[in-house]
């Protein structure tokens, strides 16, 4: 075993003072970076893909349903995010269509001898923390009765995890056509590269895995709605991620959320709903055996710690969020079809610092991020919390300089008096919170800030997504952490759809000195933190790389 290396987390009177106190010890500094080991073991590196070992297998191509006539529908992608598709029934095709498009392979890359997979979800480091799993009543093609259900991505099928009691899944929903789908973490793939801040990496995947699922259920006319009544630990009872035989050599997974997905008729979840279910599972037959990703392992201590600090309780009950319609009218059609632009989106990984992008397409990119009841923001229970601090370097019309757009019509007073008072504030644009907040040459303060990443420079723009911190874990509790990052993983998800529907490419940055991004804007404590950055612009691409499809049967 490799030696352990524990947490520096100081004992806490509170589970929120141990999230103030995790997030401050991995924070990036000009003179330090936070603790993870500083190379990277190959030995150790964890394996692409769990699975289950002894349990059925149910493949999704060819797709069970296709004898019943399931055909995929075409659609753009504004077409599905508007959320006016026809619903299609539920079943094993459509299930295999969404998961498809939300969680599964969309190519893979080879160099020399070296091979590796993309998927339609990013994550940093392209190491995948997250894992997902299905419960649904009985469907051809699958179980014979309602059935808990891995999600294997590299096959693209349903592994067999759990089987129960028919009569309670139809006492708790009714004839609700609803299929549940839950989200888990890993957080050993990312600690093995990142160390102790890979507990921020994962929660950011899970928020991308989330609108990945949201715009990927649009497609099939389904919503896809966060169930907020689901605590932690119910989440770790259905997945059977809390069950240690299954375990015994694997690494554990971190509960995540649930989404219910199917008719906007079918989606409430209620607390006696989620007990039901529970027990029903619990009493339910359980299959499989989860592999082990790495024989040896580091362990990071912080990381369990603050994810015991962030448990969800639970939340039997939230207020209603009103979501502005925001009324802006593309510049340039976009017709490409929704399910190749989601196949296609890669992250990347280098700009060629000299193409333009125009006003139009700017203002269309940042548009679609501005909360409304389109997927993925239909999805969420709460207003927005996370605001964008953009460095403008080549959009034409646009002053290079910083900006700021805004996501909730409180934030701008918020924001101007905790900030500098020399910032201008000036609104950019008439249909968009936009405002110009300083006009100058940002391309080296960009970069250093992203810890002296090129890449933040040398596309058309790159933003930090600042979150109300202070606020929100006051209002929501040390749990609301974990939904900061989801949400700024949302706006990540997005951008990275919008900028590959301009023709453009985009790519999250995990690495950034966090305290110098809020000196900048003149932010003080904890009232705003910044959480993730972005840029976007014209890739170069490696021309030793060679692309395959996703899956075999893709290449006929």
């Amino acid at each position: 075993m490799l030696p352990t290396i524990t947490g520096v987390l100081e004992s806490h009177s509170s589970p929120l003072s141990a999230v103030y106190g995790y997030h401050d010890r991995t924070k990036h500094h000009f003179q330090r970076l936070a603790r993870s080991l500083g190379y990277l073991d190959w030995a150790s590196q964890p394996r692409p893909f769990r699975g289950f070992i002894g349990t059925r297998v149910f493949p999704l191509y060819p797709a069970p349903g296709v004898a019943d006539g399931y055909a995929p529908r075409y659609t753009t992608l504004d077409q599905a995010c508007q959320l006016e598709m026809p619903a299609e029934p539920l079943s094993a095709a459509a299930i295999g269509d969404l998961l498809r498009h939300a969680l599964g392979l969309s190519a893979w890359k080879q160099v020399g001898g070296s091979r590796w997979s993309l998927r339609v979800n990013p994550s940093s480091g392209n190491l995948h923390p997250t894992e997902a799993y299905v419960m649904c009543g009985a469907l051809p093609g699958l179980a014979d009765g309602p059935a808990v259900y891995h999600y294997a991505a590299d096959r693209h099928a349903l592994e067999l995890r759990c089987v129960f009691d028919a009569g309670t899944w139809d006492d708790a929903l009714g004839e609700r056509d609803v299929v549940l789908v839950a989200l888990t973490s890993i957080h050993w793939r990312e600690a093995w590269k990142y160390g102790e801040r890979a507990f921020r990496y994962c929660q950011h995947d899970l928020g991308h895995a989330i609108a990945a699922v949201s715009v990927a259920a649009s497609l099939v006319g389904w919503r896809a709605v966060l169930l907020p009544a689901w605590s932690h630990r119910a989440v770790a009872a259905v997945t059977g991620i809390d069950r240690d035989d299954d375990f015994a050599e694997a690494e554990r997974e971190d509960p995540g959320c649930i989404l219910a997905l199917g008719g906007a008729e079918s989606l409430a979840c209620p607390q006696d709903v989620v007990v039901q279910l529970v027990d029903a599972v619990l009493a339910g037959r359980w299959f499989g055996q989860a592999t082990q990703l790495s024989e040896d392992h580091v362990e990071w201590s912080l990381i369990t710690e603050v994810a015991r600090a962030t448990d969800d309780p639970g939340r039997p009950s939230v207020p209603a969020v009103p979501l502005p319609v925001w009324h802006r009218r593309r510049g340039l059609p976009r017709s490409i079809e929704a399910r190749a632009l989601l196949l296609q989106r890669r992250s990347a990984v280098a700009f060629d610092g000299r193409s333009t992008l125009d006003r139009a397409s700017f203002v269309d990119m940042l548009a679609p991020l501005l909360p409304s009841p389109r997927a993925p923001w239909a999805s969420v229970w709460w207003a927005p919390r996370v605001h964008l601090a953009l460095f403008v370097h080549r959009v034409e019309g646009v002053p290079p300089g910083l900006y700021a757009l805004l996501r909730a019509p409180c934030a701008f007073d918020q924001i101007r008096a905790a900030g500098r008072p020399d910032l201008l504030w000036e609104q950019a644009d008439d249909g968009l919170p936009l405002w110009c907040l300083a006009r100058d040459d940002v391309r080296s303060l960009a970069a250093r800030l992203s810890c002296d990443q090129s890449i933040a420079a040398d596309g058309f723009f790159s933003l930090a997504m600042i979150a109300d911190f202070d606020a929100s874990l006051q209002a929501f509790g040390p749990s609301f952490y974990r939904q900061l990052f989801w949400e700024a993983g949302m706006v990540g998800q997005v951008l990275y759809l919008e900028a590959e529907a301009a023709g453009a490419r985009a790519t999250g940055i995990g690495c950034f000195y966090d305290d110098p991004v809020h000196d900048v804007l003149g932010l003080r404590g904890h009232t705003f933190q910044s959480l993730y950055h972005f840029t976007v612009g014209t890739p170069v691409d490696d021309a030793r790389l060679t692309t395959e499809p996703g899956y075999p049967w893709e290449a006929d």
